[in-house]
C-alpha cells in the first residue's frame, strides 16, 4: 500500500497543487487547514508524513510542529517562504525533519519526502539506553537526567545526542552528523550545528565549558566520549550488561 501523506496547509491553492502532484505519484492523501484539524486528522488517518505549510505565519508553523511532536513521531516537511536560518533553526528546533524554502520545485519536494518515507521504514526500532554515573538517557522513553535530575530536550536536541550516543567514541564530521540528523540534503548548515550542540551542552554537561561528554575535534567535527570511560550503551531488548 501507498504510504499516506498529510498536507496542512491554511491555503487551498497550496493543498490542491500539492495533493495533485504527490496523487500523481502513487501516494494517498488527506488534508487539514488548521492546526486542531491536522492533529484531528493525525489521530484518525495515522499518515506517514506530513507536509506542513501555514503561510500565513510563522509562528503557527513552529505551534503545530511543537503539538504534533507531543504525540506522534511521524516525519514532518516544512513549506516556507522564510529562508532567514534562526527561522529554520527555530522550527527543526521545534520538532520538523526537513525545511523547504520557496519556492520550490516538485521533484525536489518529492525527493524529500521519500527520503523521509525510507527513513521511517529502515530506522530502528529499538531504541538505545545509555547509562553513565552523571548522565542518563532512556531514548524509548524520551527520558533525560543528568545526575537524577531530570532535562528536558528538544525533539532535535534528543535527536543529535542518539546520533552522537550511537557513534559513541567515533569522531563524527561535522557533515555526516548535519546528514544523520538533518537528512541527506544538509552538511554545510555547520553554524546552526555549533548552536545545537551548544545548547545540548549547556543542559547535559556538568561543566559546559567544558565538556565530559560532547568532545569537539577540531577541524572535523563531534565526538561523545561515553563507552571508552566505563559507561554503559545499553539495547532495551538485550541483557543491562555494560557493553
Amino acid at each position: 500500500m501507498s504510504a499516506l501523506i498529510l498536507i496542512a496547509a491554511d491555503d487551498v491553492q497550496v493543498r490542491r497543487l500539492l495533493r495533485a502532484s504527490f496523487h500523481d505519484n502513487g501516494y494517498q492523501c488527506r488534508e487539514a487547514r488548521t492546526c486542531l484539524e491536522t492533529l484531528e486528522m493525525m489521530r484518525l488517518e495515522k499518515p506517514d508524513l506530513i507536509l506542513l505549510d501555514f503561510s500565513t505565519s510563522q509562528e503557527n508553523n513552529l505551534n503545530s510542529c511543537k503539538s504534533i511532536r507531543m504525540s506522534f513521531q511521524v516525519p514532518i516537511i516544512v513549506l516556507s517562504i522564510r529562508d532567514q536560518d534562526v527561522e529554520k533553526v527555530a522550527v527543526l528546533d521545534a520538532g520538523a525533519n526537513d525545511y523547504l524554502t520557496k519556492p520550490f520545485s516538485m521533484p525536489e519536494l518529492l525527493a524529500r519526502a521519500r527520503v523521509a518515507l525510507r527513513r521511517v521504514v529502515v530506522g530502528e526500532t529499538a531504541q538505545p539506553r545509555f547509562v553513565g554515573e552523571e548522565l542518563e538517557v532512556d531514548f524509548d522513553t524520551r527520558t533525560v537526567r543528568v545526575r537524577g535530575k531530570k532535562v528536558r530536550l528538544t525533539p532535535k536536541e534528543l535527536e543529535l545526542l542518539r546520533v552522537l550516543i550511537l557513534h559513541a567514541d567515533k569522531p563524527l564530521p561535522h557533515r555526516e552528523l548535519l546528514q544523520l540528523v538533518w537528512g541527506q540534503d544538509h552538511g554545510q548548515e555547520l553554524e546552526y550545528l555549533r548552536v545545537f550542540i551548544n545548547q545540548l551542552r549547556k543542559k547535559i554537561e556538568p561543566e559546559p565549558g567544558e565538556p565530559r561528554f560532547i568532545l569537539t575535534e577540531p577541524c572535523v567535527g563531534y565526538r561523545f566520549a561515553g563507552i571508552a570511560k566505563s559507561y554503559a550503551l545499553l539495547n532495551p531488548k538485550q541483557s543491562t550488561q555494560a557493553i
